[in-house]
């Protein structure tokens, strides 16, 4: 739908700056996710850390000519002479009240959905439910935040016959918002977990503000075999403002007067069977491909939804049988002949295609590599197959695709649409893999884009690298979600500085350091100047730190404009010299002094005068930062050494900063010392192995980064007495199973773990390691643990921490992390 600058200037109750005619068809909160300028509507949101205002100058010469605002620019009749400014109190207030309007165009079911999981699940199958036969506009992904609602609801169109949007909270008092926003006429409560907990005074608590949103719905959806949403929910009153009763639908597996009955749940080897009597009617059935428990309920969830939006308990059944597993994260993989594949091939719609596209477009460029992107058919109704493949075209020509491959039937009978000069189209993935298209593939960013039954897994099968079966898989979230966890304690002004040498702690420098450029972390830093150059070569352009810089690679530093420390004398003249030979002046650097480490750095007691007029005495280089390590801020035994440090580098720092008229950033600050020192943050910290999720100060996770895996190559029965492996050091004392896994101490598993030391985990369950750690493979002991050839094995990651091996090992999560071989193909996930 396309507003007019005036009508939007009305809703949000806005005063204009600008008069300028324009029609408004895009919201932007983010600059790096910017399409349609023409039609854009740029909200400068606020928070502790960013502020949308600075980049309105950008955005303008980017194309973009309608902002809302708190503070209008200086100046602004001249510096932006085509623009319009809606100046109002507070920008994100201003973005939902526009959403809220928006809803208010629409006389439809809104499905509305809370709960501490099974949010999105449910979300995205109804969407698989309902869109075969209904215009089903929802949430991207997890877009159900104070942001991500008002962006979801925006997306409704006059095509749109039904909405169904998440809505999720951290703290009490947020959930208001998203109800006037959603307005659900149908509001689901999938449950209430631990999630958010800390910020609830108990769970009755959280339940009554979820259940904020169940107010003025004409239906509510929720389990009434839970106490406490059962009991929270009859405090709540029934009658709606125009007088009539709210409609109450509870499933239960206990009380049969419920409105959804679940008589039985029969579970099968692949699959479940689930008997209901809904409103008091006759039996009815459902199979779904799953046996999990979760599937199983939030199943019931979206039968009774379905069943009220008038779907047959016949096609409910064969629709539920076709439900398909929800691909939660977008998988990034180093492919062949220089390609990296994004695989988003879980479904195919507009608004996940455009979401997908953002993804592939903020990567940076790598080598030149060109966007393909790799679509199948759309499968979506309530728009003409013209009108919606000419909008792919539009998105994907605005995301910066060059080479468009199309596979089926429908999207070839439209390839008149796609208005991309390299294109190609295949009725089937079969016809596209034996292509001369598809065999040269060569230096490109790849995204998969296709609904599950089109089979592009036998795509990625073909395109991605082939290395053996053991992998190593990053979750991006959880380093932003690390990231942020360690922000929280900080100043909103405080600057980061994060750590990701020794190829991101094994995690994969590269794609660590896009994910953190991406969040405007303000200095990266790695050991040697070739992984910087490494990583200017992939695209990365945040300022770049070398904590160890070597003198042969001053002109790589250069080049590349990585800031090295500097902790010595000879490096300080050798740097200079460097410098001055290529004509270099005020090149940044970081003075390192040492205050108790005794590893590197200049005396701030002894050498500060003589360093001082060294570097007033020559241009060729400027000191950007000054700093020092802790070298014990993760234990409170060392706290009054760590008081001493400090002051010897509060001295000698502010020594150094009283000498010049810049500023100069001071930090000392790790991981360890955010936390436990925030009196001590100054201007900048340094994020090291929190990043990845290892809180030093406990040795507990907080957000699990990296998972190593591996699968069972062979199941052998093993009688007692017999020896297991080299050397014959494990001797089993009773018949036991013993699997073969493709993981050895090449890969980074330490020997030492070998001959029940350590364990893995099959299946949930503890498999010690069992005979010598060869190179390649090693032995487990699975006796008793229901597995089979093929199973996938965990040697660490989000149900075997890293801390539980170095523990063991007698050492520190650093070393296990950073000896994972990089012949371990890693493979990279982000919501």
């Amino acid at each position: 739908m396309i507003y007019t600058i005036e009508k939007v200037t009305t809703l949000i109750g806005a005063r204009r700056y600008g008069d300028r005619d324009a029609n408004i068809g895009f919201i932007l909160t983010d600059s790096r996710s910017l399409c349609f300028p023409e039609e854009t509507l740029f909200f400068a949101l606020k928070s502790e850390r960013n502020d949308g205002h600075n980049y309105i100058p950008e955005l303008y010469r980017r194309g973009v000519k309608n902002f809302v605002v708190t503070d209008v620019p200086k100046g602004y009749a001249s510096d932006y002479p085509e623009a319009n400014f809606l100046k109002v109190v507070n920008t994100l207030e201003a973005l939902q009240r526009l959403a809220e309007r928006h809803r208010d165009e629409f006389n439809i079911p809104i499905v509305g959905i809370t709960g501490s999981n099974g949010k999105t699940m449910v979300k995205e199958w109804l969407y698989q439910l309902l869109s075969s036969s209904l215009y089903v506009t929802r949430s991207p992904r997890s877009y159900n935040s104070q942001i991500g609602v008002p962006l979801s609801v925006w997306l409704m169109t006059e095509q749109t016959q039904v909405g169904v949007f998440e809505a999720g909270i951290s703290m009490p008092g947020e959930m208001l918002a998203l109800r006037d926003i959603i307005q659900p006429t149908i509001a689901i409560l999938t449950n209430i977990g631990e999630a958010h907990q800390r910020n609830f005074e108990s769970k009755a608590e959280k339940c009554r503000e979820k259940l904020v949103l169940f107010h003025d719905a004409q239906t509510v959806v929720y389990n009434a075999d839970d106490e406490i949403i059962r009991n929270e929910l009859e405090k709540v009153d029934e009658v709606l403002p125009n007088g009539e009763v709210q409609e109450r639908l509870g499933w239960s597996l206990q009380d049969k007067k419920s409105a959804m009955f679940i008589k039985s749940i029969e579970k099968k080897e692949t699959q479940t069977q689930i008997k209901y009597i809904y409103k008091g009617g006759e039996e009815s059935e459902y199979v779904i491909p799953f046996i999990d428990e979760a599937s199983v309920s939030n199943s019931i969830v979206c039968a009774i939804v379905a069943l009220k939006l008038g779907l047959s308990a016949e096609e409910l059944n064969k629709r539920m049988q076709q439900l398909e597993p929800i691909a939660m994260r977008l998988e990034v993989k180093v492919g062949q002949h220089g390609c990296t594949l994004i695989n988003d091939s879980y479904n195919s719609d507009i608004n996940s295609l455009d979401i997908a596209l953002d993804f592939m477009n903020r990567r940076p460029d790598h080598k030149g590599c060109r966007h393909t992107l790799i679509l199948s058919d759309i499968q979506q109704s309530g728009e003409s197959a013209e009108q919606l493949y000419a909008e792919v075209s539009n998105l994907a020509r605005k995301r910066g695709v060059v080479k468009f491959i199309g596979i089926g039937s429908e999207i070839s009978a439209q390839s008149a649409q796609i208005q991309i000069a390299e294109k190609f189209f295949f009725k089937s993935v079969e016809q596209f893999i034996h292509s001369e298209v598809f065999q040269s593939l060569r230096d490109e960013v790849i995204l998969l884009k296709g609904a599950r039954q089109f089979g592009f897994d036998q795509i990625t099968e073909l395109l991605v690298q082939k290395v053996h079966e053991t992998t190593l898989e990053v979750n991006l979230n959880a380093v932003v979600k690390n990231l942020n966890y360690y922000r929280s304690f900080m100043k909103p002004d405080t600057k980061l500085v994060c750590m990701i040498k020794a190829d991101g702690y094994g995690a994969g420098a590269v794609e660590i350091a896009k994910t953190l450029q991406d969040h405007r972390v303000d200095y990266l830093a790695v050991a040697v100047a070739d992984e910087g150059a490494t990583l200017r070569r992939n695209g990365i352009t945040s300022n770049i730190m070398i904590m160890n810089p070597e003198m042969t690679a001053f002109k790589t530093m250069f080049d590349y404009d990585l800031e090295p420390e500097v902790y010595s004398f000879r490096l300080l003249e050798a740097l200079i010299k460097a410098a001055e030979k290529e004509g270099i002046t005020g090149f940044p650097v970081h003075i390192k002094l040492d205050t108790g480490m005794h590893r590197l750095g200049f005396d701030p007691k002894n050498d500060m005068d003589k360093l001082i007029d060294r570097l007033k005495h020559q241009n060729a280089i400027i000191p950007r930062s000054v700093f020092s390590h802790f070298v014990g801020s993760d234990s409170d035994d060392f706290d009054e050494f760590s008081a001493k440090q400090f002051a010897l580098f509060d001295e000698g720092s502010k020594k150094l900063q009283s000498a010049f008229e810049h500023k100069i950033i001071r930090h000392i600050d790790n991981s360890a010392g955010i936390e436990h020192f925030p009196e001590r943050q100054l201007d900048m910290c340094r994020l090291g192995l929190g990043l990845y999720g290892i809180n030093s100060r406990n040795n507990e996770t907080i957000h699990n980064v990296s998972t190593l895996k591996t699968t069972i190559l062979q199941l052998r029965n093993v009688p007692a007495g017999d020896s297991i492996g080299y050397s014959r050091k494990t001797i089993l004392g009773k018949d036991s199973v013993i699997a073969a896994i493709p993981i050895g101490y090449a890969d980074g598993l330490n020997r030492h773990l070998g001959n029940r030391h350590g364990y893995c985990l099959v299946n949930g369950k503890k498999a010690e390691y069992v005979g010598n750690i060869c190179m390649d493979v090693c032995m487990i002991d699975v006796t008793g643990i229901d597995c089979k050839e093929g199973d996938s094995v965990e040697i660490f990651g989000d149900h075997l921490p890293v801390t539980v091996l170095s523990d063991i090992l007698e050492t520190i999560p650093y070393e296990v992390m950073t000896g994972i071989s990089n012949r371990v193909k890693r493979i990279y996930f982000q919501d």
